[in-house]
């Protein structure tokens, strides 16, 4: 069914829904999202992806931190560093969030969920949580990766006062062929030199 030009739009109303109370939790964690979803549009428009590719990175995108929903405020809210028990139970977040949306009876979930699951993959095979490397990691996860990234940087938290534009590309450029894909980066780069696409921080 196509609604609004967009193919999967009961499965996006539906997991807004339940972002809406992800919001209630971590209204940072919405926020981010939607900064998120708007800079991987933008790139996957930049790369070429058919509309029912951007279809999908629309909703992988919006929900792609949904599974901190199964992780607990002592953690999610906490205010400084993760020690690494408790950034092993954040890791889960990602395989949560796929199962959360691979229930939801609905066209493009599936294919959403394999996008969130793998959105913290490394292109060189060190990520998670199943070591997929280069294009065996779904395309929609490697825009994320890079888009995620970049916020996550650029906006303040309680324990990072949030970096500034240049330094945020100098970090994702030692990263890139690593963790992310170099040609995604490159398309990424030459949307980010402009000054409206460039997130503020927060």
């Amino acid at each position: 069914m196509v609604m609004n030009g967009f193919l999967f739009d009961p499965l996006y109303r539906f997991a807004q829904a339940l972002f809406v109370a992800l919001g209630y939790r971590d209204p940072a964690t919405r926020l981010h999202s939607e900064r998120v979803r708007d800079l991987s549009l933008s790139l996957g428009k930049r790369c070429g992806l058919a509309q029912h590719e951007l279809d999908v990175l629309r909703i992988g995108a919006s929900f792609h931190d949904i599974g901190k929903l199964g992780i607990g405020d002592h953690i999610l809210m906490k205010t400084s560093r993760l020690d690494p028990t408790e950034r092993e139970v954040m890791r889960r977040h990602s395989e949560i969030g796929a199962d959360i949306m691979a229930s939801i009876d609905l066209d493009g979930a599936q294919q959403a969920a394999l996008v969130i699951r793998h959105h913290h993959e490394h292109f060189d095979g060190r990520g998670y949580p199943d070591a997929l490397a280069g294009e065996a990691i779904p395309i929609c996860s490697r825009i994320i990766s890079i888009t995620d990234s970049y916020d996550a940087m650029a906006v303040r938290r309680s324990y990072h006062s949030g970096f500034g534009h240049a330094d945020i590309m100098a970090i994702l450029d030692q990263e890139t062929g690593r963790k992310h894909d170099p040609y995604l980066m490159r398309l990424f780069c030459e949307i980010v030199e402009t000054s409206e696409s460039r997130v503020a921080r927060h």
